[in-house]
């Protein structure tokens, strides 16, 4: 039997809309490409100390990549973000400037995807992205707060993999 994924999606929206949008991106079967410990040794933690991360060289395309989403799209900010070892989330804001056509949130995702993946010369992205709608200030912060708490809670996570046991 195959497995049909449900369709999250809002019928009949408008995802090019003038709206916040959260969003994740995936890498694919959830590797932790995106990060990478600073010290290549158990070192820092047999000794009680934290291992430190940072982005990896795909991490940072990924960043560069980002950070060019509002100038490539005039209607889009790029309110917040963060590049975790195995996804992405940000909060997209698409706003209305007359005469100008705002992209969808699927063309903003999979021209970064592509983008990325050009760049690497692989695609290291699960095929399909999530994207709710924000529908309230409340959820604005919450989203917020989501993104900014997320590294701190790496360990937590379900899909937590210990970097310094990860090869690529």
């Amino acid at each position: 039997m195959i497995h049909k994924r449900k369709d999250y999606r809002l019928k009949n929206y408008d995802y090019s809309s003038p709206n916040a949008y959260f969003i994740t991106i995936c890498t694919k079967d959830r590797h932790p490409i995106l990060w990478q410990s600073v010290s290549h040794n158990n070192v820092g933690a047999a000794i009680g100390r934290p291992v430190v991360y940072e982005l990896s060289p795909y991490g940072k395309v990924a960043e560069t990549a980002i950070n060019k989403i509002s100038s490539i799209y005039p209607t889009v900010n790029v309110d917040k973000y963060v590049i975790m070892p195995n996804h992405i989330h940000m909060i997209l804001s698409i706003h209305h400037i007359p005469d100008t056509i705002s992209p969808s949130t699927a063309t903003i995702v999979n021209q970064l995807k592509g983008y990325i993946s050009k760049q690497l010369g692989f695609s290291p992205w699960q095929k399909l992205y999530h994207d709710r709608i924000i529908r309230n200030e409340e959820e604005y912060l919450n989203k917020w707060q989501y993104i900014e708490d997320n590294p701190l809670k790496w360990s937590e996570d379900d899909e937590y993999v210990n970097l310094q046991t990860f090869q690529i």
